[in-house]
């Protein structure tokens, strides 16, 4: 697929993060240019993370206590149901039972798995909830229980790039006429000892220093600073172009690279060359105003991200912005995040930069913006959003 003949509409998008909820919140916080990174101990040591706020918290566990069947579930479903619930408010979708779904996650049911795994190393039995409660296929069933959903429901993983191929599976089922809506999106619940440990073994994981624990984006910096966020976003997407459309997604592309390590990029992201040559189709390089970058935080990964931009955009390279010195990175979830902060400066024609690059944020004529999203293998993914 490149340039989509048909119009896909982007009618909602919600988001559940660091950042907050609802669009005059995420917005507010946008423009603020301060990182919302915070402390927390796990098993002994601080780390920074991006947690969502207390009060909403508390709106995740009035959420689980609302009904019996959600007391056992794990964060990562019910950020689903909570934005899910959200977005198809907004879109104005109650009520109907035809609507697809398809809201992956990165891990899962991460803090179950850790909570049941270590159970079972204890005693060596686990209880007999334990595999629908961790099987990766219960998030998006669960969505069409709460929404009363007859439509299809797919839940995958295709690590932090999987928010952005659920929207790539709307489109296709949309596209075939097999579906009139579709919810798409991710929803992640990795800050858990276990996930940090792992991220830091990688030696990508943030020390800390510095106003900005995470420097996404930051080509200068000489160490890695990734950190991990919690949260979840969704999107309801139509086929056409409607008066209460937010962003008409105009091209879309992917690509895989040939594994030459687990974890990572080439050194150029030959995958996100060829996705963003997709996503672009017959338009010009000058035709995109901004790209919201996947961006990391970690040395290798935003560089060679932007390399693969230099490639593709040569002496044409549009404003460059990622959110992740804001809300962490956030696995699944993370694609869909970046898309509604392209689809928030599409609205009100801001560019939001990253505060670091020395920019401050400004209005300026946005047309068209491009999202990048990639996870470990090379699973790239890039969307191209217009304003309607």
């Amino acid at each position: 697929m490149k340039s989509i003949n048909t119009p896909i509409s982007l009618v909602a998008i919600e988001s559940l993060s660091v950042l907050g909820n609802g669009e005059d919140e995420v917005w507010s916080t946008y423009k603020s240019q301060e990182h919302t990174l915070k402390k927390r101990s796990f098993n002994g040591s601080e780390s920074f993370v991006a947690p969502l706020a207390e009060n909403y918290r508390k709106s995740i566990e009035e959420l689980r206590e609302s009904d019996s069947k959600y007391k056992r579930l794990d964060d990562t479903v019910l950020f689903a149901l909570y934005v899910c619930r959200k977005a198809v408010q907004a879109a104005s979708w109650e009520g109907e039972k035809a609507v697809g779904i398809n809201m992956g996650s990165s891990r899962g049911a991460t803090g179950i798995f850790e909570t049941r795994h270590k159970e079972f190393v204890t005693s060596g039995k686990t209880s007999p909830t334990t595999s629908p409660l961790t099987t990766l296929g219960n998030i998006s069933s669960w969505i069409a229980h709460d929404l009363g959903s007859s439509g299809p429901d797919i839940s995958h993983s295709i690590t932090c790039s999987t928010a952005l191929h659920a929207l790539l599976n709307g489109i296709a089922w949309l596209r075939s006429g097999m579906a009139d809506r579709f919810l798409v999106g991710g929803s992640e619940a990795p800050l858990t000892p276990f996930t940090l440990a792992q991220m830091k073994a990688l030696k990508i994981y943030s020390e800390g220093a510095g106003p900005y624990p995470c420097r996404a984006l930051d080509l200068e910096k000489t160490s890695n600073s990734m950190v991990l966020g919690e949260g979840a976003a969704a999107a309801c997407l139509r086929l056409g172009v409607y008066p209460e459309s937010l962003a008409i997604i105009e091209g879309v592309g992917y690509a895989t690279e040939v594994l030459e390590h687990s974890v990572s990029l080439s050194t150029d992201a030959t995958c996100f060359q060829k996705s963003m040559k997709m996503a672009l189709g017959n338009l010009s390089v000058s035709d995109v105003d901004a790209i919201v970058m996947h961006a990391p935080g970690t040395l290798q990964g935003d560089m060679s991200e932007y390399k693969a931009v230099e490639k593709v955009f040569g002496d044409s390279i549009p404003l460059l912005t990622s959110n992740k010195w804001q809300t962490g990175h956030t696995f699944g979830a993370s694609g869909m995040l970046s898309m509604e902060l392209a689809a928030l400066m599409l609205r009100h024609q801001v560019f939001i930069p990253v505060p670091y690059s020395g920019e401050v944020p400004k209005a300026k004529k946005l047309g068209r913006i491009l999202v990048n999203a990639v996870g470990f293998g090379g699973n790239a993914v890039s969307i191209l959003l217009r304003h309607p």
